[in-house]
C-alpha cells in the first residue's frame, strides 16, 4: 500500500508543480489555493508511505514522478519543447526510477 500513497504522492506533486506555474507568482486565487492544498495532500501521502519505505527510495521516486510528470505536463500543455536529449534525459530519470523500484525490498 505505501507504493500507491508514493504513486499519489508524485501524482499530487505534478498537480501542484503545474497550478504553481498558472499562479503566475501566487498572484492569482484559484492556481495558488490548488496549489497549497495539493502540496498539502501530497507531503501528506508521501509522509504516510514513508512510514514503511526507505527515506532515500520514497523521495526519489517521489521527486522523480514529479520532475517526469511536470516534463509531460510542460510538453503536452505547455507547449514547452521535446528535443531529443530532454526526451533521453527524462528517459534515464525512469530508468533510475525503475532501479529503485526493483532493488527495494
Amino acid at each position: 500500500m505505501a507504493w500507491v500513497y508514493l504513486l499519489l504522492a508524485g501524482v499530487f506533486e505534478v498537480i501542484w508543480a503545474s497550478t504553481m506555474k498558472h499562479s503566475d507568482g501566487f498572484t492569482k486565487l484559484t492556481p495558488t489555493i490548488i496549489t497549497i492544498i495539493t502540496m498539502i495532500i501530497s507531503f501528506g501521502l508521501l509522509s504516510v508511505a514513508m512510514k514503511s519505505l526507505p527515506l532515500g527510495t520514497a523521495y526519489a521516486i517521489w521527486t522523480g514522478i514529479g520532475a517526469v510528470g511536470a516534463f509531460c505536463v510542460g510538453i503536452f500543455i505547455l507547449g514547452e519543447a521535446a528535443t531529443l536529449f530532454r526526451i533521453a534525459s527524462v528517459a534515464l530519470i525512469i530508468l533510475g526510477l525503475v532501479g529503485l523500484k526493483v532493488s527495494t525490498p
